[in-house]
């Protein structure tokens, strides 16, 4: 899957890059027969002041044929938070799959 990878606040190194695309590379599997038309995939440092430290943000905007699926994770750890929302958005597109399989025998 070709994922635009967006940073704010902090720099997008091609560690962070490769990693994102890596995790998202592992949902390719899942989204056999369904057509996706944009994958956007941003990470952000939420704040400097914190009390706890250093709060980032991951989140992935997909768009596929006929709908639209959006995740937003924050965590402490920039790759923890890049996890979460690699292992919500494989929840939500095996759930997407078995709708659209559940709709083909209702109609076969």
């Amino acid at each position: 899957m070709q994922v635009n990878i967006k940073a704010s606040k902090i720099e997008l190194t091609p560690a962070i890059k490769n990693y994102i695309q890596r995790k998202m590379d592992m949902l390719d599997r899942y989204l056999t027969n369904i057509k996706v038309i944009n994958a956007d995939f941003e990470v952000e440092l939420i704040t400097h002041h914190h009390r706890k430290g250093e709060i980032f943000r991951a989140e992935i905007n997909l768009k596929l044929v006929g709908d639209f699926i959006r995740i937003d994770k924050t965590e402490k750890d920039l790759y923890k938070a890049i996890d979460k929302v690699k292992d919500h958005l494989e929840e939500i597109i095996i759930e997407h799959k078995e709708k659209m399989i559940d709709k083909k025998r209702r109609i076969g």
